[in-house]
């Protein structure tokens, strides 16, 4: 069966956009390794967290920061496909 990827966010910080963007990025790279992507509003102040299958991969609070898009999909990856190629997200910044 295939993952699935929860992105769970603040609404009263204003964090919807942010989550549906995230979602849409990993929708359209992993579009055949994954179930879904569900964006779920928090009930916690603060709170934004990405988890495959109820496993966090990463928590703004536990972090200090906000994940860069290129490093999402590659925390994603490393869970549901650690073969695939990622194309301009592998290259590295000189």
């Amino acid at each position: 069966m295939k993952p699935a990827i929860a992105i769970e966010y603040c609404p009263k910080c204003g964090w919807m956009l942010r989550a549906a963007y995230m979602a849409q990025e990993l929708l359209t790279t992993f579009s055949d390794d994954i179930k879904a992507v569900t964006l779920i509003p928090s009930e916690i102040s603060g709170r934004y967290t990405i988890s495959i299958n109820k496993q966090i991969i990463f928590d703004r609070k536990r972090e200090g920061r906000f994940p860069e898009i290129k490093e999402l999909k590659q925390l994603v990856r490393a869970v549901v496909n650690p073969g695939k190629d990622l194309g301009h997200s592998e290259k590295k910044t000189v």
